[in-house]
Formats: C-alpha cells, structure tokens, sequence
C-alpha cells in the first residue's frame, strides 16, 4: 500500500492505491426495527460539531499544497481526510473529485461536517501526473461499480469541483442505472465560453507558472477574506486579533507562488489541454445524465461563467436544484459562509437507499445550523424575548422546560399564533434546553419543491426541513412516534396560523380524535401547550369579512384556497395584510404531562378517547387563559424596560417575566 507522509500538514491525510477497501468504524445507535432509528438519529447526537469555522485562515492550505507538490509523486489515488471523524451508521459514501489542481485539498474546510455524515473519500492526482481524462472517469467509475455491487439499494455521491464537474457528469452518464447524487461546484463544463481561455491566449507569451500565478491572483476573493474578519469581530474577537487574521490569509495566498517554483514546466500546457477535454466530453453527454443534481453556483466567479452555465445546465439536467452564492467567486469550497452539508440536507437529497425519507433519513441540526437559524430569527427574537414556562408533575409552574420529559416518544398539542410565528422560538429553545429536536408536523403547502434558491441564508423552509419537519400524514406521525421522537402537533392547522382579525388566541380543533389514540398505541406522553403574544407585535389590517365582501373578494379567496388544495374544502382562507405594533412578548407554557402508558381504553373504547381529546383541549384552553392573565403583572412586557435591563446587565441576560 502506497502511502505519502504529511506530518507536517494539518489537517494530516492518509493516502490509499485505488482499489484498497477502507475499514468501516464502529458505532452505537440502537434500533427498534431493523432500518428503523429510534431518536440518537444513527448514533449522531442534536447540535452535533459539524467543524465550520474551526479553519480561521488557509495558511494550512497552501502549506499543504506545498508539501504535497515538493514530495509527491506517483499515479492519481484516493485519500480519507483524517479530521473527518467518525461517521454515522450506515453512511453514504461520498467522493470527492478535485478541480484542476488535482490535490484533492480543496474541501479541507468542509472535511469534520462532511465526514460526519458521509463516508468521504477524496481523489488526489499528483502535479507531476499525466493520466488523461478517460482514464480518470474509469478510475472513478472502479469504485462506484464496486460499491454499488456491494450496496445497490445506497446513493453513492460524488461531489465535482470545477474540473471534478466534469468528471462526475461524465461518470454519471455512463452509468445510468447506478444511484448516484451530484453535487456539482461551478463545474467546468463553460471553460470554451470562459475569460480564462481568453486570458490564456493574451498571456500564451509568458511562462507557464507566470500564467498560473495570474491565474490564482484571479481567483483569490478579497471579499470572503474580509467577510471572515468581519465575523470573527462578531463572535467577539479583538478588532486587532481579526486584522491579524486577515493580513495572515493574504500573505498566505501570496506565497502560493513559491509553490509555482516547483512544478514541472509543461503543467499548464497540460492542464488547459485537461479541463478542455474534460469540458468537450460531459458537454456531449450531459443530457444523458438521470441523477439528482445539486449544483452550486458563483455569481462572481472570474474564471468561469458559473452563473449562467448553471442557468444553461438546470435546462438540460432532468433532475437539478441550483443554489446560487452571488457574491462569491470560483474557489467556493475555500470561503466563508459556505455550508455544503446544510445545503445537501435542505436540497432534500440526502438518504441511506434508493429514495429520501423524512423520518428515516434525517439528520439533526448542527451547532452552525443553530447559529444561522439564531441569525436569520434575531430580529423576532429580539422583539419578542420568549418567555417559556412549563408545569412540574405536582403542577408547580416553573420558568424554562424542566417540566416537560426529557425522553420521547412526547407529542407536543398546542395552539397556533398568527403564520406560525412562535415555531422557530419554541423549536430552538428545546435544541438548547432539552437537545430535543422537535419533530414539527405541518401542511405540505410549507415543503416546496425549490428548484433555485440563493444564498442570503436559511428561510423558514429551511428551517422545517433542518428541525425535521414533515408533512401532515398520519403516516408520518405513526413513524415518529415509533422511533421515540418530540412531535410538535397543531390540530387547529392552518385554520389558527391565517385565523381573521378578532381570533387571536383562539383555538379551532377538529372533532377527530386520532392524536390521542396513536399517543397511546406508542405509550406517547402528551403535553398540552399554549403560546400568546402576536397581539403584542402585530394588527391585521383588515377582516375576513372586508375581502368577502369586497368585489370579486369571494372568488379570489375561493380560488386561492382551492390552489392550496386545504383539506377542508367548505373553508375559504386568505392572507391578510398586516402591520407591526411596538412589540410586546411571547409567552409559552407548556402544562402537566398526560401519560397515555397502560391506556387501551383510547385504543378501544371511543367514548375514553373522545374524554382525552377532550381533556388535552380544555387544558390547552387553561393555558392560554393563564397566560392572558399572568402576562398583565410582567412589567418588562414591553420593549423598552426590556432593553434598560439588558443595558444594565448585558445583552445576553435572561429578562425576568411574572411570578409563575
């Protein structure tokens, strides 16, 4: 076995001959069926370290690559980053086919997250090699045929960079009936309508390692540096440490060029020669290719025209999601606020066999995750500044959640506040307090089929699908159950999230009683809930009756109910404007578990379940009154004594509310 030592780079790599196996790690995560997880999701822990910004600058990187160019040598191989760590049960495996450089570094800033859910291999192809193109799709395709014999149910993933586009398409065509999901970044299939060709031609007079360092002035992205700094001075760190930080992240770049001083003097003339046949190659087979397509574009990319050669390929690819990053350039992979793990699991694409399950296949939310959810929600939160309170079993209220149980099955039945405003402050606070993911059960209207998304961070959609959201079926309701989970459950539905103006508060329950009855065929602990405050923040603009009556009011709202296909077809809904308010608070409470342990009767007896329904509503309906009550005798329900008092003790200071 051929092995190349780089102790003296971080993070260190092990490298192995084509055709070696790689061990499989151990791993505990119980299972109720086989195939079926339980809540230790595959043996991956809530708000797990995914490792996104433990990399502060690329100093490691160049030093990398200057080590592997000066000692390597040797036809093109696979390595397994070290720093990726163990993966979970039974993961994918996903290869990792590099750009033009070949080196297969440049994913170093994604190995720890990747690597914790995928079984990650990376292509490493020495500067000195001169293997042409189709030998390195057959390359690849030895390990995909290999791995498909052996699990022909799993996806097996190849994640293309620039060059490695090309290379992953061109797999994919070949191998049609093989289950394979691609992630293409800026692939290199637009290099003839590209400015570095052009670049090429006026430079064609110049060295060839005077061409690679204008190249790589090109492609150095003076943004994502700064935009790094600028995060690390949010974080908390000394302006001078982030001026630091940043200087040393320039001067490295800058001596990528000795690195230039040892490689061989026909490298370009090979490379270009490369990346054009690599292009000419995946261009006449792209639309052979049937696999799932997750392609991430530049918007100031200066090498290629990422942004419309996405626009070009999402028109060929039958299968193809494209998430745009307009303000980054070519080395995506390299920079700042890029998650690819969290677009993987957004775009809805990753799995364990042939097709995606929302309960099977989910994986929790990551502890970057919970900080981009926490940034994209501050505003609200700073607005409203929740207050949750839960009830003890000898009833004591108590502020926070230590009332509710701390292991599932749980199913969580409350009330809705207008569009579902108080979900992703509910959501978070049991990931911080409890490291519970609660399971939201929502109408299928809030899970689009997003074909293009950009980068401006993570929407509510987002959001459902990260907190393991999933559509109303009961189907889906029975399996979480089953696997132990938090289920969050609203049987108002959409009726309480777009309710009319003099309907705050209010709850409007379906007479089913089918909740409680799967809550006792799993031994589930209800805890009825309530939430209030959207009175505090904001005012309809109008009622339903004023769009009724307005001309054509009745037909649009008909008609747009019928396009949102609601279940209950005799109820017209709209969206009504509305206006913000000087905010007031949030208040939760969630009430005293109701175990549903040793009740067959609500599994036989109609009339026992009809008694519980009953009981889990009126005690939803206490809450709420409760809540209306008690909100009157906190004297930091409105904003400003709020901010006096984080200004007197910080801002990360928990506000005090009522007496419970």
């Amino acid at each position: 076995m051929a092995t190349l030592s780089l102790s003296l780079v971080q993070p260190q790599v092990s490298l192995w001959r084509q055709g070696q196996r790689w061990p499989h790690g151990s791993f505990s995560c119980q299972f109720r069926h086989a195939g079926r997880l339980q809540a230790s999701y595959r043996g991956l822990e809530a708000m797990y370290d995914d490792g996104y910004g433990t990399v502060k600058d690329l100093d490691y990187y160049y030093h990398a690559l200057g080590e592997i160019v000066e000692h390597d040598s040797g036809p093109p191989r696979w390595f397994c980053p070290v720093d990726a760590g163990s993966t979970v049960q039974d993961a994918p495996l996903m290869l990792y086919l590099p750009g033009i450089d070949g080196m297969g570094m440049g994913l170093c800033m994604h190995h720890k997250a990747l690597g914790r859910i995928f079984e990650l291999r990376c292509m490493h192809i020495p500067f000195h090699d001169r293997t042409p193109f189709e030998e390195l799709v057959t390359m690849v395709e030895d390990v995909v045929r290999a791995e498909h014999s052996i699990s022909p149910n799993k996806p097996i993933y190849l994640l293309g960079n620039s060059f490695g586009g090309c290379l992953a398409l061109a797999v994919a065509a070949r191998h049609p009936r093989i289950d394979l999901v691609l992630v293409l970044v800026n692939p290199a299939t637009s290099y003839e309508r590209s400015d570095i060709k052009t670049l090429m031609s006026v430079f064609s007079q110049l060295s060839d390692r005077a061409c690679i360092a204008i190249t790589a002035l090109l492609n150095y992205n003076i943004d994502n540096e700064v935009n790094m700094a600028l995060s690390r001075m949010k974080s908390g760190k000394h302006p001078l440490e982030a001026l630091s930080r940043l200087t040393n992240s320039m001067s490295s770049s800058l001596k990528h060029s000795n690195i230039l001083d040892k490689l061989p003097e026909d490298t370009l003339r090979w490379k270009i020669n490369l990346i054009k046949r690599a292009a000419s190659y995946a261009n006449c087979r792209v639309q052979s290719v049937t696999s799932e397509v997750l392609l991430l574009a530049s918007g100031a990319d200066r090498l290629l025209p990422s942004k419309s050669e996405a626009d070009r390929l999402q028109k060929k690819l039958l299968k193809c999601k494209v998430f745009f990053f307009e303000k980054h350039g070519h080395s995506l992979l390299l920079e700042h606020g890029v998650h690819v793990s969290s677009i993987i699991k957004c775009a809805g694409l990753y799995r364990h066999s042939s097709g995606y399950h929302r309960v099977f296949d989910y994986i929790p939310p990551s502890t970057t995750e919970l900080k981009e959810v926490d940034k994209a929600s501050s505003d609200l939160t700073f607005r409203t500044s929740p207050a949750m309170f839960s009830t003890m079993e000898d009833g004591k209220v108590v502020r926070g959640l230590a009332g509710v149980p701390d292991d599932g099955p749980v199913l969580l039945v409350g009330n809705h506040m207008l569009m579902g405003i108080e979900l992703i402050s509910l959501a978070t606070e049991f990931l911080r307090e409890k490291k519970a993911v609660v399971r939201g059960i929502a109408h299928p209207l809030l899970f689009p089929k997003k074909a293009r998304t950009w980068s401006e961070g993570h929407d509510f959609f987002d959001f459902l699908v990260l907190w393991g959201g999933v559509p109303m079926t009961y189907k889906y309701v029975y399996e979480l159950l089953e696997a132990g989970e938090f289920v969050l459950m609203y049987p108002g539905g959409y009726r309480e999230a777009i309710h009319c103006k003099g309907e705050e508060h209010r709850i409007f329950w379906p007479d089913k009683t089918e909740f409680v009855r799967m809550a006792a065929q799993f031994n589930a602990t209800i805890v009825p809930f309530g939430v209030v405050g959207e009175d505090d923040l904001l005012n309809l603009l109008c009622t339903f009756d004023d769009i009724r009556s307005a001309p054509f009011g009745k037909e649009i709202m008909r008609a747009y109910s019928s396009h949102l296909k609601l279940r209950d077809a005799n109820h017209e809904v709209i969206f009504p404007g509305v206006f913000l308010k000087i905010p007031g608070r949030f208040y939760y409470r969630f009430g005293k578990p109701i175990p549903t342990k040793g009740r067959q009767d609500v599994l036989t007896d109609r009339q026992a379940a009809a008694h519980l329904y009953t009981h889990v509503k009126s005690e939803v309906e206490g809450i709420i009154s409760y809540l209306l009550e008690k909100r009157e005798e906190d004297k930091y329900r409105k904003i400003f004594p709020r901010l006096l008092y984080k200004a007197a003790r910080g801002p990360n200071t928990e506000v005090p509310a009522f007496d419970p």
